[in-house]
């Protein structure tokens, strides 16, 4: 009887990972079609969860699936230094702010936030709770804004389909292990594949065969629900 309860709760989030909007991208974010930004900068994550180093593992990570979606990303490291040195480090002092600065500055068209609401150890796993916004550095339009809630299992897998029969040594070392997984994972793990989700709907940008071109494409809900097993 203990295994109904996890197991229904499984089915009920891989149904949500399946959901579909029924919208497209170019009907999701038509913005980005209207203004076609070319260069992005990546501002710092907003960090509200309790992990305080969060704020650093995340923005390594933000950079890769950008450039990978056919964008130029101002190197991570130069945007960081010059921030730094303009007292631009705390980004949410700009969310609502006009945003003309960076694209005089910097060149960019397009800043890119993220604001951590969780990331933390629960159980035998990581959960993030991360949302990207995307702004336009010349007209403060938001083009881009999703979310992506992702619990990622770092539990052991043993094989097998029951604990009926196993002893309590057997499941106490598969908890301990699990545990010692966790503790050793790196949490930017689970970043990175928050990150996948949220950009993998994102339109492409000019470095890309698709550039314009992939506005039938059909997205997954604004706000993502992910279970994902390493």
């Amino acid at each position: 009887m203990r295994k109904i309860v996890p197991l229904f709760v499984l089915v009920v989030l891989l149904s949500a990972c399946g959901a579909s909007s029924d919208l497209t991208r170019g009907q999701l974010y038509p913005g980005m079609y209207e203004e076609k930004p070319v260069t992005l900068l990546v501002m710092p994550p907003i960090n509200n969860s309790a992990n305080v180093e969060a704020k650093e593992l995340l923005y390594t990570s933000i950079s890769r699936p950008l450039a990978e979606a056919g964008y130029y990303v101002i190197p991570p490291s130069l945007a960081m230094a010059v921030l730094r040195q303009e007292s631009g480090y705390d980004a949410e002092l700009f969310l609502d702010k006009p945003l003309k600065q960076f694209h005089e500055f910097f060149g960019a068209d397009a800043v890119v936030f993220s604001v951590i609401e969780s990331w933390a150890k629960q159980g035998l796993g990581i959960n993030t709770e991360i949302r990207y916004i995307i702004k336009s550095a010349l007209t403060d339009q938001v083009l881009f804004d999703r979310t992506c809630n992702l619990f990622l299992d770092l539990s052991v897998n043993s094989g097998s389909s029951s604990d009926s029969g196993r002893s309590l040594l057997s499941i106490l070392v598969d908890v301990a292990a699990g545990a010692i997984n966790t503790a050793l994972t790196d949490h930017i793990e689970a970043a990175r594949k928050a990150n996948y989700y949220i950009f993998r709907d994102l339109p492409v940008g000019k470095y890309d065969n698709l550039f314009l071109q992939d506005q039938d494409v059909s997205t997954d809900p604004q706000n993502v629900t992910k279970y994902v097993k390493e």
